[in-house]
């Protein structure tokens, strides 16, 4: 705790420094020295304040699944890691290295769903249309604060227990931008959020939040599912309290998924990583190594559904040495009754759409 208090205020000059330089950039767009652009098809962004966390991939999978049915989607991200550049179309047969692993993600999970890649969006939006005029709605995954494109819908996630209004700028905090930000969002969706919050929790949170009059907040939280083996999603395993798990993940935050198995295995043991952490072939041998010296012999390897994109580099070393490497599949719900609500609004929002 005093570690964390003395490092940020090591970091609090150069969290100004980021928070200026922030504040320049906003300024510029905001007086229209730099211009936004608006397509002649709807664009729904789905983003946050800070550096991860928030479960953008889980939320833009929901989009997917609600729309997919009704329109022609395209989904165009980033592509963050990896070693090509420029635009790109996600294949089934591409590696994390060539895409990144979200968009391939996607793109497994989604076989006839068209997946982009592109460090400007504006180019990789433009490049879409021109490859395919038939697609209605591109999602952009990531771009709250690509300001060159001024999405037709902004959504905005916050994590319910690490809320951006009580961040601080980068380095010291996860701030990308001003907290102001928010305000260019339509939509804010508190996400991770505990099952059993209660109205009054609903109500504090939305009081310190402080939404613009026009602005509508939601409330999500991740619906887990069984377990599969990461080579056959038809073997899949129960988590029950007689089980080890070895959790290995590279993500932005991990106290939501250890919360959640906590409460149903025996004894948790979590390798941890930063984001989009590309696994050596050393490491995988270290995973074998802290696997085996498990006391338990009822007991697996546990990842995300997104870091099994890169454990799936080292497919050959998972199969040759037999280890049960399973994958914890997940979805995105949301409380107080509010699924149907937010389903309608974005379906309004499409048909009030005008180029």
């Amino acid at each position: 705790m005093v570690r964390n208090i003395i490092l940020k205020l090591l970091f609090f000059p150069f969290s100004l420094i980021y928070g200026i330089l922030s504040y320049i950039y906003g300024l510029l767009y905001d007086t229209g020295v730099l211009a936004s652009i608006k397509f002649t098809i709807p664009t729904i962004n789905i983003g946050n304040l800070t550096v991860g966390g928030t479960g953008k991939t889980p939320h833009t999978e929901y989009l997917i699944n609600s729309l997919q049915p009704y329109i022609k989607l395209a989904v165009l991200s980033r592509g963050y890691k990896r070693n090509t550049s420029g635009f790109m179309e996600v294949l089934n047969n591409h590696m994390v290295k060539n895409v990144g692993d979200e968009p391939l993600l996607f793109k497994r999970k989604y076989p006839n769903l068209s997946i982009f890649v592109a460090e400007n969006r504006v180019d990789g939006i433009s490049q879409i249309l021109m490859k395919d005029s038939a697609i209605q709605t591109v999602l952009l995954d990531d771009a709250y604060q690509h300001r060159a494109i001024n999405p037709y819908i902004n959504i905005l996630l916050t994590e319910y227990n690490f809320p951006f209004f009580k961040d601080f700028f980068l380095p010291s905090g996860r701030l990308r931008e001003w907290r102001s930000a928010y305000k260019r969002a339509n939509i804010i969706i508190a996400s991770k959020c505990p099952e059993d919050l209660t109205h009054q929790d609903k109500e504090n949170f939305i009081k310190k939040l402080n939404p613009t009059i026009k602005q509508k907040v939601f409330f999500s939280y991740y619906k887990y599912f069984e377990p599969y083996f990461i080579y056959n999603p038809n073997t899949k395993i129960t988590l029950n309290t007689d089980l080890s798990v070895l959790l290995i993940s590279a993500l932005a935050s991990t106290s939501y998924l250890h919360s959640y198995l906590e409460e149903r295995i025996d004894d948790l043991h979590s390798l941890e990583f930063t984001d989009h952490h590309e696994f050596t072939f050393d490491e995988m041998e270290h995973f074998k190594k802290v696997f085996l010296n498990l006391d338990n012999k009822n007991k697996i390897i546990l990842t995300t559904e997104k870091d099994a994109m890169r454990l799936n580099d080292h497919r050959e070393f998972i199969l040759t040495n037999n280890l049960p490497v399973f994958v914890l599949p997940v979805s995105v719900n949301f409380l107080f009754n509010q699924k149907e609500e937010f389903d309608l609004l974005i379906k309004q929002y499409l048909l009030d759409f005008k180029s």
